[in-house]
C-alpha cells in the first residue's frame, strides 16, 4: 500500500508560481515511478507529468512543457511540481500518483497508475 498526500495548492495571478509537492509512505518510494494528473471542471482528468523512480528521465503534457518540472527527492518521499508562468487554464484540482510497475517507459494514462492522493486546488486568476 502507498498513500499520497499533495500539498501546496492556492490562487495565484496570471504569470506566477506556485509548488506542489505529494508526500509518500508505505512502500519504498525509490522504487516506483509518479505523475501528476489535473482535472478541471467539467473535464476529463489530464496527464501533466512523469518522473521514473530515480529520477533521471521525465516526461510532459505539450501544454506545460517549458512551464512546469517535475522533480523528486527520494531521500525525503517527496515528488514535486513546480508551476512557473501559470494560466488560467492551468486551474484544476492536481492529483500525484504512483505507479508500481517498474519500466522506463513513460506513463500517461490513468489506468497505469496504482494510487492517487485526494488532489490539491490549483486556481490560476486572470
Amino acid at each position: 500500500q502507498v498513500q499520497l498526500v499533495e500539498s501546496g495548492g492556492g490562487l495565484v495571478q496570471t504569470g506566477g508560481s506556485l509548488r506542489l509537492s505529494c508526500a509518500a509512505s508505505g512502500r519504498t518510494f525509490s522504487t516506483y515511478a509518479m505523475g501528476w494528473f489535473r482535472q478541471a471542471p467539467g473535464k476529463d482528468r489530464e496527464f501533466v507529468a512523469y518522473i521514473i523512480w530515480s529520477g533521471g528521465s521525465t516526461d510532459y503534457a505539450d501544454s506545460v512543457k517549458g512551464r512546469f518540472t517535475i522533480s523528486r527527492d527520494n531521500a525525503k518521499n517527496t515528488m514535486y511540481l513546480q508551476m512557473n508562468s501559470l494560466k488560467p487554464e492551468d486551474s484544476a484540482v492536481y492529483y500525484c500518483a504512483a505507479r508500481m510497475l517498474w519500466s522506463l517507459a513513460t506513463a500517461r494514462t490513468e489506468d497505469e497508475y496504482d494510487y492517487w492522493g485526494q488532489g490539491t486546488q490549483v486556481t490560476v486568476s486572470s
